[in-house]
């Protein structure tokens, strides 16, 4: 598995705006967008690891996609209600968007809550509606975590530079905004 390294992915947390702003105030503005003709997606997060999610959003914001994660939705306040409305809004959410991408750091791949958004998006959505985000510190790969093998994974490639592709596990590639344009 090709696998981004998080600071190639912190890079895209400012590259989009002439000015830096805080991260919380950034991932507020993403709330701001409208939906018009976009293709919506989930991102799956660890939610302490707001930095890696407002990198990631602007990497993806690139190629014209509307970008829900939860840590943002006041509305549907996911945590700040009961074990139950939170998974149930979850769903729906999960459902409502087109896309599922798993931002895969290594505390999100360890985490509960992040494995099972993931496992709920696999009965939800087909194989190619969902995608990998592999994030580590250093090149490494992911041991222990044959699980995240079974799914497409977003890579930098290796034959066009500036071009990102989503892999398949059948080693097919697809060109992530066409991916996320489908």
């Amino acid at each position: 598995m090709n696998i981004l390294p998080r600071h190639g992915l912190l890079q895209f947390r400012n590259a989009a705006r002439i000015y830096r702003k805080p991260v919380t105030e950034s991932l507020q503005l993403f709330k701001q967008e409208t939906k018009l003709l976009k293709v919506t997606l989930w991102i799956s997060h660890q939610p302490n690891q707001l930095e890696e999610l407002d990198s990631a959003i602007n990497f993806l914001k690139g190629f014209g996609v509307l970008i829900y994660a939860d840590w943002l939705d006041e509305e549907h306040s996911i945590y700040n209600t009961n074990i139950q409305d939170s998974k149930e809004k979850k769903e729906k959410r999960i459902k409502e968007n087109r896309k599922f991408i798993f931002l895969a750091t290594e505390e999100a791949i360890d985490s509960k809550e992040c494995k099972w958004e993931l496992r709920y998006a696999n009965t939800q959505k087909s194989i190619d509606q969902i995608a990998i985000l592999p994030v580590r510190k250093d090149y490494t790969d992911y041991s222990g975590s044959a699980y995240l093998q079974k799914y497409p994974y977003i890579q930098k490639s290796d034959h066009v530079q500036d071009r990102y592709e989503v892999k398949y596990p059948d080693g097919s590639i697809e060109e992530l905004g066409a991916w996320l344009s489908s």
